[in-house]
């Protein structure tokens, strides 16, 4: 099955900057050949269930072997079975009854 998540890993314990661990997470996505795009507060990623979790573990493991001895993570998730849709359809959706280009 086809999901849309919105995670958001943030290490604790490792002081102010995490944006090392967000790269090595981000890399993460890319070895497992998830889509997945970057925001400000986390990242939205788009494959099967199965792959999605088994990179979200691996990103877990990740930050810990970097040193974080905590971790809370933000995890929305959804899916559909009536019908394909990417995360950039959504998007164009919105943009495209409020009519403005993304």
């Amino acid at each position: 099955m086809q999901v849309h998540v919105d995670l958001c890993v943030v290490p604790l314990g490792v002081g102010v900057s995490v944006s090392n661990y967000i790269v090595a997470c981000q890399e993460v996505l890319d070895e497992y050949g998830l889509a997945h795009t970057l925001h400000a507060y986390g990242t939205n990623i788009e494959g099967e269930y199965d792959t999605v979790f088994a990179a979200i573990k691996a990103c877990h493991m990740k930050v810990h072997e970097m040193g974080a001895p905590r971790i809370t993570t933000s995890i929305k998730l959804g899916s559909r079975t009536d019908r394909e849709q990417t995360l950039r359809d959504k998007v164009l959706s919105v943009a495209n009854k409020r009519n403005t280009p993304i």
